[in-house]
Formats: structure tokens, C-alpha cells, sequence
């Protein structure tokens, strides 16, 4: 990156993720905000955003902010223990963003959990799942893969993969599309008391499920495992699993459809060449992945953090509860980080791989989401070999955190594949 350039439009002008321009473009408007220096000012959001990779792996890895959401100056008052909610008691009791100490107990003793045995139990669980859908799918000669494939990988997820019982799914979905929000700072007090009254009630639901299960035979599923965990470990408690489960409802449902659309978009935008590649071994995917999510620029904003304490930091001046939004997206297509930023290429090199965090706040799940999408993904190019775009997607400005599509219309071309007669 260069060193910040003088006489520039202010960045509010040049920088809205908000914007139809940014949908359209994010790539430009990323470099004008990265090119005015390691640590920016944004006024819109009254945040410093972090700009450089260097600098975001180091506070990823030392931890110099608070990651506790109730920390940031704007934050609705930390209620007191005697009026915690369920919502609460996993947030601040048991939570995986804000405790180091804590934090650091749960990740040791659940790792396990997200061992290569489990995961290739749980592929097992849902892979069947998954060749059910695009069986009931049928062959189309177009369809809307997110209105009949990704909208539906959720339920497999929480339902197969982390255990809730299909019974409790129409009580539960609802949380899918709000719980990220509950500490999403850009939202309004309104949005985010309604995402949290809808987590109280998935918290009920899955403090439910927990007490069948205890009385229940032992799953392969990551519900199971995390109850054989709290049997093994002192310091384990009930509210780590329920944390641990919320957080996998958010990242297999919210994350999961905005990794679905773009791992589609990105291979079928490219030359046919890299999706026999990307899709060679979960292994392969996993690396492809890294560069479809590269590719797209499909973020908003970025990771936030709070100041703890009136401080200096990257040689500003930092007040108390100000949020510093960690950017890593910034750096995809800058070429001083990537050669050849514009070209795709699922065997790009990726070290570190930080798509999902880095050190000690290293995504928990990351693995078992990967898993997932690998297989849907493999399965939607193994039934429609010569599948394409049917139409350029129109971006939805309505989600708060990602770039993503309305429709996403394919078109399988399944006459090529059959044998003429």
C-alpha cells in the first residue's frame, strides 16, 4: 500500500458499503479507502477502520482490543447479572468474543469437536441430505439456486449437522437470519432488540433439545460431541454449548448463503478449467474457496473491535469504547499483496489462509462450514456438468453485512448430457 495521499476527497465519498455503486464495484471503492493509510477515519460509522494485513494479523494474534460488543461507546448498557436473559448469559456468561481466559478454556477442550473424524461423520450424516435435494430438484432447464438449493442448506445443517430436531425447526429459522446481528454495531437499536428477542427464543429451544439428549442415545453429530465434552472437562459448562451451537447457526446458515451464491457465481464466471480443479478434494476447495471469496469482495465492513481504554494506538489517539473495524478484505485485489489481483485462480497461494480469523479468534467451525459447502457444491457440478449462468445476478442491497444476489437463475443444459438416441 502507499503511504496516505494528500488532497484527496474526503473517503465518506469515495467509500459507502451501502451504496449501489459498491455493489456493483466494490473492488475500487476498497483500494480508495486502503490507499489513505494503515489506520482511517470514518466518519459514517464513527469507527477507525484497519487497512493493512500486517497490522490486522497482529491484533488478531496479541489481542490489544476488546472484542466484548458491550465495550463499544455506542452500545446499549451491560445490564446487570440479576437481569440476564438467556440472550445475555450466553453473550457476556459463556461467550466466545469477549473472555480470553475463557475463551481460550473452550477452544482447548473443544477441539476435538472439530476433529477430522468428526467432520467425516458428519459429512456422512449430510451428504445423503444434500443428494435428496437436488434429487427432488429433478432436471429443470433453468432454476434459482438460492431459492431451491442454498435456502435449504441451513436446515440440513442444523437439523443433520449440529443435532436440533427437525420438530424444532419452524421455531428456530427464524434466528438463522438474525443472529448475526445481535452485535452488528450498523444496525438500528430497533433491529437489534428484535435479532435478540429472536435469539432468546432459539437459547430456549436449544436448552431443550440439550436436556432430551442427555437422556438419549449418543449421535455423530456436534451436539452429541459437545455433551460428551462437558462430562470430560471441568470449566465446561451447559451455556459454552449453547454458544458454541449459536454461533454454528450463524455461521452454517447467514455465512453459508453468501458462501453458496458467490462459490457458484465465482466458478461458473471463470474458465471451466478451475472447477475440476477447485473441486478435486476437500482439500482443493478449501484453498478455492479462499480465492472465490477473494475474487468476489462480497464484504461490507469488517471485524470489529472496541478501544478498552483511552489509548494509543497505530499512532492515533484513541478514545475509550471507539470501534476499530479490522479490514482484511481491503488487501484482495491490491496487487502489492497479489499478483495478478484480477486474474482466478483456485490454486493461488494463500499464507497465511486468514478467511476465517487468525490466532486465538480463528473461526471454531470453520471446518465443518467448509465441509458442508464442499459437498453441495460438488454435487450441484456433478448433476448439471454443463451448467452456466442464465442471466447476470442483480445484487440485493437489503443485507446488512454482504454483497449478495435476489436470484441466482442457472441454466443446466441437461440435453448435452444425455446419450442421443
Amino acid at each position: 500500500m502507499t503511504e496516505p495521499a494528500k488532497n484527496l476527497p474526503p473517503i465518506g465519498e469515495v467509500f459507502n458499503p451501502h451504496s449501489p455503486e459498491y455493489m456493483l464495484d466494490p473492488v475500487s471503492q476498497c483500494l480508495a479507502l486502503a490507499e489513505r493509510g494503515a489506520l482511517v477515519w470514518y466518519e459514517p460509522w464513527q469507527a477507525w477502520m484497519m487497512t493493512r494485513m500486517d497490522d490486522i494479523m497482529a491484533c488478531w494474534k496479541t489481542e490489544p482490543l476488546s472484542s466484548d460488543f458491550y465495550d463499544w461507546e455506542f452500545a446499549p448498557p451491560r445490564p446487570p447479572e440479576e437481569e440476564w436473559s438467556n440472550f445475555e448469559r450466553a453473550l457476556i456468561g459463556h461467550s466466545l468474543l469477549a473472555d480470553h481466559d475463557h475463551h481460550r478454556l473452550v477452544r482447548r477442550v473443544t477441539a476435538p469437536a472439530f476433529s477430522r473424524n468428526v467432520v467425516d461423520k458428519i459429512q456422512a450424516k449430510i451428504e445423503p441430505e444434500i443428494r435428496k435435494l437436488f434429487e427432488e430438484l429433478g432436471e429443470p432447464e433453468e432454476f434459482d439456486y438460492i431459492e431451491k438449493i442454498a435456502f435449504h442448506i441451513p436446515f440440513i445443517s442444523i437439523t443433520r449437522m449440529v443435532g436440533i430436531p427437525e420438530k424444532y425447526w419452524p421455531q428456530i429459522k427464524q434466528v438463522i437470519m438474525t443472529f448475526t446481528e445481535t452485535w452488528n454495531p450498523t444496525i438500528s437499536d430497533e433491529q437489534r432488540e428484535s435479532a435478540r428477542q429472536d435469539s432468546n427464543q432459539a437459547i430456549d429451544i436449544i436448552k431443550e433439545v440439550i436436556a432430551e439428549r442427555r437422556s438419549a442415545p449418543v449421535q455423530d453429530d456436534f451436539l452429541s460431541t459437545l455433551l460428551r465434552i462437558e462430562v470430560e472437562n471441568e470449566g465446561f459448562e451447559e451455556g459454552d454449548i449453547i454458544t458454541l451451537i449459536l454461533a454454528l447457526i450463524g455461521a452454517g446458515a447467514d455465512t453459508t448463503l453468501v458462501a453458496q451464491q458467490w462459490s457458484v457465481y465465482a466458478l461458473l464466471k471463470n474458465n471451466r478449467d478451475q472447477i475440476d480443479k477447485a473441486l478435486a478434494t476437500p482439500e482443493s476447495f478449501t484453498n478455492a474457496f479462499c480465492e472465490i471469496n477473494r475474487w468476489g469482495v462480497s464484504s461490507k465492513m469488517g471485524f470489529a473491535r472496541y478501544a478498552p481504554r483511552d489509548m494509543e494506538f497505530m499512532g492515533e489517539k484513541l478514545r475509550k469504547g471507539v470501534m476499530v473495524l479490522m479490514m482484511p478484505h481491503l488487501k484482495d485485489h491490491d496487487p502489492s499483496y497479489f499478483e495478478n489481483p484480477e486474474q482466478f485462480d483456485v490454486e493461488r497461494v494463500f499464507e497465511p489462509d486468514a478467511l476465517f480469523g487468525y490466532g486465538p479468534r480463528f473461526c471454531i467451525g470453520a471446518a465443518l462450514a467448509k465441509r458442508q459447502l464442499y459437498l453441495t457444491i460438488s454435487e450441484l457440478f456433478k448433476r448439471f456438468p454443463n451448467i452456466e449462468l442464465a442471466e447476470e445476478p442483480t445484487r440485493d442491497d437489503t443485507d446488512h453485512n454482504a454483497v449478495v444476489f435476489k436470484r441466482l437463475m442457472l441454466k443446466t443444459n441437461c440435453s448435452l448430457s444425455r446419450p442421443q438416441s
